[in-house]
């Protein structure tokens, strides 16, 4: 009697979102079933969206136990690729939706692509970013080694030569593997892209890291501090700009900065937005360790040319090789880290800016140097407001800024910052390194 043969070994693909609190969840199903219909979606429940980092639902929350939505991928956000010694990483972005196929109220994957939309059809421009992720790796054991080192890269293999050829093989595009300035940290900027692929890869970055760093028998930690008094994990958001036509439309060298009128605007909202912004693009009770004076992260409402303590700085842009200062030319911003969601994150300054345009406000004033070091007079005149030191003041800062309120519907301002003010009350009695160790475990 013939042997039945082994069965078809199955390979799965997971529909994937982030939520309010910065965690990629989703579902699974077979390659097979997937790849016969993309357009196949998948269930999902309104009160997942109120889901603290602690697997707790926010309560009260607006949706309670009632509703269902859909989990419908994309396509064109398709992130796969082979990984020794473990099941093939594929994942796949997908929009929340309604049972009749419209948007969730909540989804922020469709709040960044209708603020793309606003932008485009406003003022003819088009966002193109990137996420940049510091991590540190945590249980490897290794000695210490001097910041920026070769021994620091060396140490890293064959982690390194592995995860950039993992992000290669999924289409992130990573640029350099950085061994940075915190114990045991790293970071790999990814090539710049379209406002909606820039966030994708963001999510997919981080699981990719994180499942690179499992294989080793290490964990990889994005979270904003692993330690009081360690150098922070920011995410730096990276954004230009271009016109109708694909040009380069945020550089002119003839005005200060280089901003051009457009980019100054844009700038300007941001600026004028961020004490409302940091609740929900520095989101964790941790975050607020890292956003401090002297961090080389961001403390003020300060635009900067290549300084970083600035919270929104102008980046270098250099000549070597014939290379063109307009092609490079970009804004980072740096109150943010991975507690938030790369999409929410994202689709709120672009509104931001977006406001910045529509108000066709003055680029704001360049100041490079230490804030704390002037009079409070001085400061105002400087435009450099002091950012919220906490969590619970961010969110006072965004409930008293009626321009970013708007951005929400009323449902989906609730559903945050319950969760949010759950997320405080579950923390409340931590110390700062508990806190710290907490977070480092999640993100």
């Amino acid at each position: 009697m013939a042997r039945p043969s082994a069965p078809k070994a199955l390979e799965l693909v997971s529909l994937v979102i982030t939520d309010y609190a910065g965690i990629a969840r989703g579902r699974s199903l077979s390659r097979s079933i997937y790849e016969n219909n993309p357009a196949k979606t998948l269930g999902w429940v309104p009160a997942n969206m109120s889901l603290t980092p602690f697997d707790l639902i926010a309560d009260p929350n607006p949706w309670g136990a009632r509703g269902d939505l859909r989990l419908q991928a994309d396509p064109t956000a398709r992130f796969r690729t082979a990984l020794p010694g473990t099941a093939a990483f594929d994942i796949v972005m997908a929009d929340i939706l309604e049972l009749d196929g419209s948007p969730w109220e909540c989804c922020p994957r469709a709040f960044l692509k209708t603020a793309i939309a606003d932008l485009k059809a406003e003022t003819g421009l088009t966002l193109i970013a990137s996420f940049e992720h510091e991590f540190q790796i945590l249980g490897a054991g290794w000695p210490p080694a001097p910041c920026f080192s070769l021994s620091s890269l060396r140490r890293a293999e064959p982690f390194a030569t592995n995860l950039m050829a993992a992000l290669t093989e999924a289409g992130l595009e990573p640029e350099v593997f950085i061994a940075e300035y915190g114990r045991d940290q790293y970071e790999v900027p990814l090539a710049p892209a379209g406002a909606l692929p820039a966030a994708d890869r963001a999510v997919a970055f981080r699981a990719l890291v994180r499942e690179c760093a499992r294989l080793q028998g290490w964990r990889a930690s994005f979270a904003p501090k692993t330690a009081p008094e360690g150098v922070g994990n920011g995410v730096h958001i990276h954004m230009s700009l271009t016109d109708g036509r694909g040009r380069p439309a945020a550089y002119d060298a003839a005005r200060p900065g280089r901003l051009s009128a457009a980019a100054g605007a844009f700038a300007a909202g941001i600026l004028q937005h961020m004490p409302a912004l940091v609740a929900l693009t520095a989101p964790g009770p941790v975050s607020y360790f890292r956003l401090a004076p002297h961090h080389w992260s961001a403390a003020y409402t300060q635009l900067g040319e290549s300084d970083r303590e600035a919270s929104l700085r102008i980046c270098p842009a250099h000549t070597i090789g014939g290379a063109r200062p307009e092609k490079q030319f970009n804004l980072e911003y740096r109150a943010a880290d991975a507690t938030a969601s790369p999409h929410l994150a994202l689709g709120l300054l672009i509104r931001a800016g977006l406001e910045g345009l529509r108000q066709k406000r003055a680029a704001p004033m360049l100041y490079s140097g230490d804030p704390t070091t002037l009079d409070d007079g001085e400061r105002q005149r400087l435009g450099l407001h002091r950012l919220p030191a906490s969590l619970g003041a961010a969110l006072d800062a965004f409930a008293a800024d009626a321009t970013a309120c708007a951005w929400f519907t009323p449902r989906a301002r609730e559903t945050y910052t319950g969760m949010k003010r759950m997320e405080l009350q579950l923390t409340a009695g931590l110390d700062p390194q508990a806190l710290c160790a907490k977070y480092s475990e999640i993100y």
